[in-house]
């Protein structure tokens, strides 16, 4: 059995670092990967902000870079305090632990519910939006049965298999993760089944504003936070595209297991999974088949490593080396390319400093110039 109440580890965000990394991830240019490589070399997020203008001047931008006013934070926060939510840092104890592990975590989740939740090791249960009646009875019972058994279920409150999963898991510990904002639920049929969530012994999570209405694009997002805060991920009706097999890719990637339940080949709903069982996917006919798999890998998640850290309290300006000089950053630019590299590369080409090279790297990022690729891998963005 997984642990219910493994020990909490993190370090508490102050107030005042709450709104700066609320500011930092809310600015341009800024995602998860980038604001790590902020922290990791400004040494905390009011150092960062300060240096964003001069690193998108230097990366070459053409205008002024937005960042994310104290005004627009602190906003943010008491919309999420009137609404009962809260933010949690990546490095916070309440953090869910598995997702810590993913590259490109998201630094901050806006959550709501009971916090405890994210204790349990949790399993992903996805499938599809127009499931048959038979997918649905069994996403309830392996939900109720992996409850039973001490895990968490999480998935992405969307229609069918979602829904079945988190009604299955609502005494035992579910969580609902959102690709638009903690108040902008999807579908609005689900609105009342996320109220029942997160007003019992479960947990709604986002990484979006409050106020953003979900986008096509924002679901794959959704998918990510799925993947990573799940040990392993259980397909049930998936279509040959469908974003249940996006989470499985993802899950594949983030080394987490797969399970996909076989279906008839003659229904289009389960050509998705029926093809991930080709793949290598765990065949899943019963509760079982994932408490077998699950066993061996139950505390894992409770080990997680913890990114983009900040000292307890306000600690001291990290001492920065010089920047590039403006030869060397040419030598960086002129080695990147529309083809996806790894830094590593980058720096054994340039013969630079790894320090240098990633310096650089961050100054386009920020510009807008650099693209960011699956493995680590970069490439420079080419203008219209």
């Amino acid at each position: 059995m997984p642990e219910r109440s493994a020990r909490r580890n993190g370090i508490a965000l102050t107030e005042r670092q709450r709104i700066a990394w609320l500011r930092l991830i809310r600015s341009d240019n800024v995602g998860p990967a980038t604001f790590r490589d902020l922290i990791n070399h400004f040494g905390n997020a009011e150092a960062a902000l300060a240096a964003l203008p001069e690193l998108s001047r230097r990366g070459g931008s053409t205008r002024p870079i937005r960042i994310a006013s104290e005004a627009d934070a602190v906003r943010e926060l008491e919309t999420a305090r009137r609404l009962g939510a809260t933010f949690i840092g990546i490095g916070e104890p309440d953090y869910p632990p598995a997702l810590r592990q993913i590259d490109g975590a998201p630094p901050l989740l806006a959550a709501r519910g009971d916090l405890s939740a994210t204790r349990l090791a949790h399993v992903g249960i996805v499938g599809s939006r127009n499931a048959s009646i038979a997918g649905v009875k069994f996403a309830s019972l392996i939900a109720r049965e992996l409850g039973r058994a001490g895990y968490g279920i999480i998935s992405g409150l969307a229609r069918g298999i979602d829904t079945a999963a988190h009604r299955a898991s609502l005494e035992t510990g579910t969580i609902a993760a959102m690709a638009g904002g903690l108040d902008r639920p999807y579908p609005p049929e689900n609105i009342g089944l996320l109220e029942e969530i997160c007003s019992g012994r479960g947990l709604a999570i986002s990484e979006m504003p409050f106020g953003w209405e979900a986008r096509a694009r924002d679901f794959p997002r959704r998918n990510r936070l799925i993947a990573g805060a799940a040990l392993g991920v259980v397909v049930i009706e998936a279509a040959s595209r469908s974003g249940s097999l996006i989470t499985a890719r993802l899950a594949g990637e983030f080394g987490r297991l797969v399970f996909a339940v076989p279906g008839s080949p003659l229904d289009p709903r389960c050509h998705g999974t029926n093809g991930l069982l080709k793949d290598g996917a765990i065949v899943t006919t019963g509760p079982e088949d994932i408490l077998q798999a699950l066993a061996p890998i139950a505390g894992v998640a409770n080990l997680a490593p913890r990114q983009a850290e900040e000292p307890d309290g306000d600690g001291e300006e990290k001492a920065l080396e010089p920047p590039p000089t403006a030869n060397e950053r040419t030598r960086i630019i002129d080695a990147l390319g529309p083809t996806p590299v790894e830094i590593d590369d980058i720096i054994r080409h340039t013969g630079l400093s790894a320090s240098a090279v990633y310096l650089v790297l961050l100054e386009l990022d920020i510009a807008g110039r650099l693209h960011r690729h699956a493995g680590g891998l970069v490439s420079l963005a080419m203008a219209d």
